[in-house]
């Protein structure tokens, strides 16, 4: 085969490089040297699961207050309000 036809850089020598450059994301640069920045303590994200029967009756009732004029109403905030608002007192024995 001529020297001419021959590529000048195979492109699959690079492969290590190309995957966790472009496939599993550039690495991150070294924060500069400082304080880092406080998170908010008020306040955690959580992750809960839901029957998809609750969670269409959470959303409906969100469209609702948003419809009638809530527009900043969440799916937090409505959870919120019922955890404020429950008596356990209320409460009857749990069936086992």
């Amino acid at each position: 085969m001529k020297d001419e036809k021959l590529m000048a850089h195979d492109p699959l020598s690079d492969a290590d490089a190309i995957l966790s450059e472009e496939y599993y994301g550039r690495r991150q640069k070294p924060a500069a040297a400082g304080p880092k920045p406080a998170r908010p303590t008020h306040y955690k994200v959580i992750c809960i699961s839901m029957y998809t029967r609750d969670l269409e009756e959470l959303d409906a009732k969100v469209a609702e207050l948003k419809r009638r004029g809530w527009t900043k109403a969440n799916k937090s905030q409505l959870i919120r309000l019922a955890l404020s608002q429950i008596d356990l007192d209320k409460l009857g024995t749990p069936r086992q």
